[in-house]
This record gives structure tokens, sequence and C-alpha cells, in this order.
């Protein structure tokens, strides 16, 4: 497969995964959580997704479409491992959905940064939130749930935050 046939079933993955959470979080309250805003596609899909619901986007720094930068009020900058762990005083408990794709194109690393931000990323989702993300996130508050029919097992994840208690 072309790389570039790679890239269109990632990205068809990405938006069934997106499309089936926003359904599974609509009765949901709480805010979203953008993990990475790259370019900004997925932050204006997700703008689309939930036009009534902030989104707050964790970043780096911005390199996106100019419009598809999030207000500043709504931008955690800086990197992942240091701004999430402020954002759990301000979101903690609080997101519906969280979005995760690091987007750095090299698959090691980036299941190197899953695993670094698995810790941190629980504790921000609301019981019954959903986290959306490319690379597996292992955590013993998230449990896989069934990924949209044409979405290869390992090409998306989607999981849903249960009490660590609870096998449920």
């Amino acid at each position: 497969m072309s790389r570039l046939d790679s890239f269109i079933r990632r990205l068809k993955a990405q938006r069934a995964c997106l499309d089936l959470a926003a359904g599974l979080v609509r009765g949901l309250d709480g805010e979203i959580l953008e993990l990475g805003l790259g370019n900004g596609r997925t932050y204006d899909h997700l703008r689309q997704l939930f036009p009534d619901r902030r989104i707050y986007v964790c970043e780096r720094r911005v390199a996106a479409h100019p419009d598809c930068i999030p207000p500043a009020e709504l931008l955690l900058l800086g990197d992942m491992r240091d701004t999430l762990q402020c954002a759990r005083k301000l979101l903690g408990g609080r997101i519906a959905l969280a979005h995760f794709d690091p987007g750095t194109g090299d698959s090691a690393a980036s299941q190197a940064l899953a695993a670094e931000l698995a810790p941190l990323i629980p504790p921000l989702l609301r019981p019954g939130g959903i986290l959306a993300s490319e690379p597996a996130v292992a955590a013993a508050e998230l449990k896989p749930i069934p990924l949209p029919q044409g979405v290869l097992p390992g090409r998306y994840q989607l999981y849903r935050r249960v009490s660590s208690r609870s096998s449920a």
C-alpha cells in the first residue's frame, strides 16, 4: 500500500471514530479536548460536530491554518506532558470527548508519547467520557469500545472512561 493510500485510510478511520464518538457523548455534559492541533483539520471537524461546546486544545506551538486556530482562552500551549498536568485543575473530570493524534508520522514516537501521557488523560475525562486516539493508550480507567464498521483494529482506538475499580 502506498503512503498516500495509508494516509487516506487513517483519515477515514479518524473521521469515522470521531463521528461515532460524537454520537456516544451527545447526551453527556462536558467539554471537548483536542490533544495536538497540527494544521487544524480535526479541530475544524470537532467544531462542526460540537458547535455549542468549548473545545480546548493542547499544542506545543501553533502552526495551523488561520481559520483553524482556537481562541486564546481555549489554547493550552506547551509540551503536553506539562500542559496536561496543569489542565487537570482547569478541566479535571469535565471532558466528554478527548481526541489524541500526535501527528508525529513515527509510530514508535507516537506510542512512546501515548505511554507517557496515559496516566494524565483519564483524570481529565468525565465518567463515561470517550477518548479517540491514533496510538493505543493503556490505562486501567480506559476500556476499549468497538470501532465503527470499516475501521480496522489498530488503525485507530476508541475508549470509554470507567472507574479503575470497575471492570465494566
